[in-house]
């Protein structure tokens, strides 16, 4: 038996938690920035890297409360090494390596992305046959990747601008959703008509794999800026700034038909963007699934239209696909089991790479 201590500190989320060997979650404790970032459109860095100071602390000691467990049943702690603002990182990492050091606890750095694909391996396990193909899509990263039964990784994919969770968020500003606005997107795509907008699919030269979202999000400004919308869009803003947290009845009140519409296009476009990638690998090569992980493996659009591909598509639970500290314990679980630790010189890396 081997607990394992969390920590996730990449972006606006601090998070914590304790793993059992790797596939039960004791606990999982996520403060979120929301309401902080809100006001500005988006995750302001200075900001978010103060606020994980204020919440480290008690983040980590609620997790080992809900755990019921004691810094002497540690087997080791893992913390976000990479990919993220080096703001963020610096303090998860720094409260990391005070833990390991004063409790001569073993010290596992995990990359952010990996940890999100163990957060399907970690529910799914013993379904996931490999190889396996691996999406990852979030506000920060659409990669897709080749997964074989010894955890290794090959880069297939990767946007070359925006991230897909990324486009969402900027389109919903764009709009009038507020910060974040993926997730009211998705909500009001089912009340619109996606043939009634053509939007562009991006071609990509050299790597086909590739993604690029930058396009989609620009033929969004345009189609914006073609119509009459503004003091919609200036009453959407004004009843947020209101009523912080809108009802779905409410945000269909406040979006007419046109923009519904156009709010449907643009998510059949980001979800065919994403799935013909996946399905043209899985023609060209032998996967047996496909896991899909990140913020974006929420979006219930995606999770409906995965069931085209020919193989199994495996998703984490809702609170386990946006960041969390679960999936970092999972990740280091094999890490420990190899020896693969880190010592006291574990920096934070902004870009650092999976594969």
């Amino acid at each position: 038996m081997a607990f394992i201590l969390g920590i996730e500190s990449s972006c606006d989320e601090t998070a914590a938690a304790v793993v059992e060997d790797g596939r039960r979650v004791a606990s999982s404790v996520v403060s979120s920035q929301t309401d902080v970032h809100g006001k500005y459109g988006g995750v302001v860095p200075e900001l978010a890297s103060r606020e994980h100071l204020r919440a480290i602390v008690p983040v980590v000691r609620e997790a080992m409360e809900q755990a019921s467990v004691t810094w002497d049943n540690l087997a080791a702690v893992a913390v976000t090494a990479g990919p993220g603002l080096v703001g963020s990182l610096l303090v998860g990492i720094t409260y990391a390596k005070a833990i390991a050091s004063v409790r001569r606890l073993p010290l596992i750095g995990v990359n952010h992305i990996e940890g999100h694909i163990h957060a399907v391996l970690m529910e799914a396990r013993g379904q996931v046959e490999f190889p396996a193909l691996a999406l990852v899509a979030s506000g920060g990263h659409t990669h897709l990747f080749s997964v074989t039964g010894s955890l290794e990784y090959g880069l297939l994919g990767k946007t070359r601008d925006d991230a897909a969770g990324e486009a969402y968020d900027k389109v919903a500003k764009l709009l009038g959703f507020g910060y974040p606005g993926g997730p009211v997107l998705d909500q009001l795509a089912p009340f619109g008509d996606a043939s009634a907008l053509p939007l562009p699919l991006a071609r990509m030269k050299g790597n086909a794999l590739d993604f690029s979202f930058s396009g989609l999000k620009t033929a969004m400004l345009r189609w914006v800026e073609s119509q009459d919308m503004q003091a919609e869009i200036n009453a959407r803003r004004d009843f947020l700034r209101a009523h912080p947290r809108p009802t779905l009845d409410e945000w269909l009140a406040l979006t007419p038909v046109p923009a519904r519409n156009a709010i449907a296009a643009f998510q059949r476009v980001v979800i065919e963007e994403l799935l013909r990638r996946v399905e043209a690998v899985i023609a060209d090569q032998d996967f047996r699934c496909v896991v899909i992980s990140g913020g974006v493996a929420c979006n219930r659009g995606l999770r409906s239209a995965a069931g085209r591909l020919p193989v199994p598509a495996f998703f984490p639970t809702p609170g386990l696909s946006t960041d969390n500290a679960a999936m970092i314990a999972a990740a280091a679980f094999p890490k420990l089991a190899r020896g693969e630790l880190s010592d006291l010189t574990l920096r934070a890396k902004a870009n650092l790479t999976l594969a």
